[in-house]
């Protein structure tokens, strides 16, 4: 069980642990990821460390879910004082939130993208989309035809939205940003207007 730091010398060297485990994954990748890296980056006893963390998968457990929150505080700030803007603005300001978002450290996303397992992360990643589901998803239902689908349409919007930010991120194709946003853009715009063609076998 980790222990709880109940002084703000505890807390300081939580945080000094974390930051260094951040490195280390980052820096190192996940397999190569052990408490030794991260005491000797921290500049700690491998013993100081097992004070307040059980194990490198508990520690792992604790960057992740500090990874996924900041990523999410990130994206919500962007967007907290966009959502009352037409969809021609909003549309844009969700997919450069979600570009500088992922953008921040793009060594460690590709590390937890690429080779972390699901199961340190899986639920935290859950939580930012539905994070960001919920910022979009009562501006969709009331803007956007058929009505009584907004969450469905926001899920589907946001799930696009952050796997293509992620992979032009880690990818980095021969598409410059701006050019990105705009295509991005037009491609929420049609889905959201009703106006995207319809897929093959559906048509009228």
């Amino acid at each position: 069980m980790r222990r709880t730091p109940r002084q703000e010398r505890s807390r300081q060297m939580v945080e000094r642990i974390v930051e260094a485990g951040r490195t280390v994954l980052a820096r190192d990748g996940y397999a190569r990821f052990a408490t030794t890296r991260v005491a000797a980056e921290a500049d700690i006893s491998p013993g100081s460390l097992y004070q307040y963390f059980r194990d490198k998968d508990e520690l792992l457990v604790m960057i992740m879910e500090r990874y996924w929150a900041e990523t999410g505080d990130r994206i919500a700030a962007s967007l907290a004082d966009q959502l009352d803007q037409p969809s021609e603005r909003l549309i844009p300001s969700v997919v450069e939130a979600l570009l500088r978002a992922v953008e921040h450290d793009s060594r460690l996303l590709r590390v937890v993208v690429e080779e972390v397992p699901p199961g340190f992360h899986g639920d935290h990643l859950h939580s930012l989309r539905r994070r960001v589901q919920d910022l979009c998803s009562a501006y969709v239902a009331g803007h956007t035809p058929p009505a009584g689908r907004g969450t469905t349409r926001a899920w589907v919007l946001v799930a696009a939205m952050e796997a293509l930010s992620v992979r032009w991120v880690l990818d980095r194709p021969a598409i410059p940003r701006e050019e990105l946003v705009e295509e991005l853009t037009a491609l929420a715009a049609a889905y959201l207007t009703g106006t995207a063609a319809s897929p093959p076998g559906l048509l009228p």
